[in-house]
């Protein structure tokens, strides 16, 4: 029988390489988006989209239910990807922006993943496979609730890993660095919503970094890949009869994991505080 994959946040990025992959693999893919129109285009490739926005858990329910009705209540994969960034110093970030960006990157991945266990303990087996990042691993400055939601997730997963151990339901980590995406664009109106930098006590350091990050795209970052470099390791999670606990995506996500290893916190603070 065909496999099948709930993808989400497939309008851009990592999430639309994800369902093209995938999909040229054989796989059923159900290619997920949070607004309308973005099903739509998903649509107009061929796949099957359904609304889901972590934000509404009314069509995290619908979503799921959809995705059901066609496959006859069974699900192979899911895949939670969609998430966004909300740069800025962390005395800046008022509590509500936290709570905002908690219930895409956190909140909605938990309520979906817990309605899919059932259907998963069902049949007999399932893979959960989340999209973390570097940043679930170390911290960069700027990127406090980014940060935050990642090492929520790596919390997590780790310990639903643990838990499913006794089950043929497999929970893996994808950790990308830097990949090619729109989520320094799609970041520029949490931010401007949020985060009064004018007020700010760096306000000097936001002109001189941040801004300039965030506002002026010079290219590829160091080290940067391709969004099929996740896929790539998507593939693996999904099809190796025993897939790894983690999987690290670019240069930079590997050195991190060794330096964690070996060096002293402080030293690691050195190291990263450079980033401002």
């Amino acid at each position: 029988m065909q496999k099948t994959i709930l993808i989400t946040g497939c309008s851009s990025g990592i999430g639309l390489d994800a369902a093209r992959g995938m999909r040229d693999r054989g796989w059923k893919v159900f290619a997920s988006c949070r607004q309308q129109r973005d099903c739509d285009r998903m649509r107009a490739e061929g796949f099957e989209s359904p609304l889901i926005d972590y934000t509404d858990p009314e069509t995290i329910a619908s979503g799921l239910q959809e995705v059901l009705a066609a496959t006859g209540g069974t699900l192979d994969v899911l895949f939670n990807n969609g998430a966004h960034g909300l740069p800025g110093a962390v005395e800046d970030l008022p509590t509500d922006a936290l709570r905002d960006i908690f219930e895409s990157n956190f909140f909605g991945w938990h309520e979906l993943t817990r309605q899919v266990i059932p259907v998963m303990r069902a049949q007999g087996h399932g893979r959960i496979v989340q999209n973390s990042s570097i940043l679930g691993m170390v911290s960069f400055p700027w990127r406090g609730a980014y940060v935050a939601t990642k090492y929520a997730v790596e919390g997590l997963t780790d310990t639903l890993r643990i838990e499913l151990i006794d089950t043929d339901i497999h929970v893996v980590l994808i950790e990308p660095g830097p990949v090619t995406s729109k989520i320094r664009e799609n970041s520029i109106p949490h931010f401007e919503r949020f985060v009064d930098w004018q007020a700010s006590p760096l306000r000097d350091l936001y002109e001189k970094s941040l801004l300039k990050r965030l506002y002026e795209s010079k290219g590829p970052d160091t080290f940067e890949l391709p969004a099929s470099a996740v896929t790539a390791k998507l593939i693996h999670a999904c099809e190796s009869r025993r897939p790894r606990p983690r999987y690290y995506v670019t240069t930079p996500t590997h050195i991190a994991g060794f330096l964690r290893r070996i060096l002293s916190t402080r030293s690691i603070d050195r190291i990263l505080a450079r980033l401002r």
